[in-house]
């Protein structure tokens, strides 16, 4: 099957039922990779998301002399080559699809005595990146980009990178991390300041590995100069893949289902907060902390869900999972109005715009804004409609199919492989009545 042209059919009605584990959370696979990388020693990942995304991370360590085994099962050994152990790159640092790696990357980088160039696919190069390379510059990084402030990023190494005090213009894990990672390599404290909670994997994460990371009230500081211990790293379940099926188990009469071992990293659980005040029916279980990280399973039934103006402090909380939240909506009886999520405009695409066109296509009263949309819940009819190579607007319009009264196809799919590989397979096995063709 090419990965060009990838299309989902959804069958309409079922529900959902049984147990299922999703894919490992992609945010912390990306840092465990670049944090055992980075290390002195030899780091032991377990439950690594094999998506595209976080491979393209693999590869750019690898090609900067890091020695990595795996992944195997979900399992990687890093060989750490220590703080100031990475080595040019033969050529550019090809990235795919990932803003992740992108952003964050070129923090690291910016400290680095080499050259190096990231770039990426057409999706990620239409992606801004003034909003790292501004802070970064102020550090004192050398970075060229394309004319209009997108990738590829010629970072020139050598640079000397001084501690600034940032305070962030929005709410943006990815900047937040950036600023942070190229303050292990300035001189003095580096600082950032956010305006409202955005995941915090970086922070804790860097703790595990032995770094001295402070936090008073929405301040974040570190000190440059200091050192990387390898650990291990068990990288729990992707809440933002568990999503889709919170969704669909929610809006589908009949559905029982238990997601296992779900982080509930408290600056991710927004969908889980958004969906009960829908009225939705969860039931978080077995909870535990796994590598500094808390965990837990989820079990979701079907329930009645209603519309709500979403509060906007969960917006940041919950960026992710909007698309998915959309199709929530669309199933609620009554109106959901969503303010504050500007940000979803410059996600893998427009989100608040192709969200809103497939929903009208399924003949949903759904009205983009600037900054969020305006649904009224509704019948949902079948119909064609285009994902536009992300992979998160193709996987929340399959859910869709389950209250549809016909055939769902989804257009542009392939990128679900940079998040969920084997989403098709998985998503069948509990009752989704869907299958991928080229």
């Amino acid at each position: 099957m090419t990965v060009e042209h990838l299309t989902f059919r959804v069958a309409p009605g079922g529900a959902l039922s049984g147990r299922i584990r999703v894919p490992g959370d992609k945010s912390i696979s990306h840092r465990s990779i670049m944090f055992g990388s980075l290390a002195d020693g030899t780091t032991h990942i377990s439950g690594f998301l094999e998506g595209e995304d976080s491979l393209n991370t693999l590869r750019a360590f690898r090609a900067m002399g890091v020695h990595i085994d795996g992944p195997h099962d979900g399992n990687i050994t890093i060989e750490g080559a220590g703080i100031d152990g990475l080595k040019a790159p033969t050529g550019d640092i090809y990235l795919g699809n990932s803003g992740t790696s992108m952003r964050l990357m070129s923090g690291l980088l910016a400290g680095q005595d080499f050259d190096s160039t990231l770039s990426g696919d057409t999706s990620l190069s239409r992606r801004p990146m003034a909003r790292v390379t501004k802070p970064l510059a102020e550090m004192g990084a050398r970075i060229d980009t394309a004319a209009n402030g997108t990738a590829p990023l010629r970072i020139h190494g050598g640079s000397r990178l001084k501690a600034i005090d940032y305070v962030l213009p929005m709410a943006s894990a990815q900047v937040k991390s950036c600023v942070l990672l190229a303050g292990l390599y300035a001189d003095g404290t580096t600082c950032v300041t956010e305006p409202a909670p955005t995941r915090d994997h970086t922070e804790r994460m860097l703790r595990g590995f032995g770094y001295d990371v402070r936090r008073e009230g929405d301040r974040i500081c570190l000190d440059g100069g200091g050192r990387l211990t390898a650990t291990d790293v068990d990288v729990p379940a992707d809440i933002s893949s568990a999503a889709f099926f919170l969704v669909g188990a929610s809006i589908a009469e009949g559905s029982d289902l238990v997601v296992e071992h779900v982080g509930m990293n408290p600056t991710r659980t927004g969908v889980i907060d958004i969906l009960r005040l829908m009225g939705a029916d969860l039931t978080v279980m077995n909870e535990r902390e796994v590598g500094g990280e808390p965990v837990a399973d989820i079990r979701v039934r079907g329930a009645r869900l209603k519309g709500i103006r979403i509060p906007e402090e969960l917006v940041p909380l919950a960026i992710d999972e909007f698309p998915v939240l959309f199709v929530a909506a669309a199933s609620a009886e009554g109106e959901t109005v969503l303010t504050g999520a500007e940000e979803l405009r410059v996600k893998e695409s427009d989100r608040i715009q192709v969200m809103a066109d497939g929903l009208q296509v399924l003949r949903i009263d759904a009205e983009p804004t600037p900054d969020g949309m305006i649904i009224r819940g509704g019948a949902m009819r079948g119909g064609r409609v285009h994902a536009r190579e992300d992979h998160r607007i193709a996987m929340a319009f399959s859910m869709a199919a389950l209250v549809a009264d016909g055939e769902i196809v989804i257009d542009d799919c392939a990128n679900v492989n940079t998040s969920f590989p084997n989403y098709v397979g998985l998503a069948s096995g509990v009752g989704l009545r869907i299958k991928a063709e080229s």
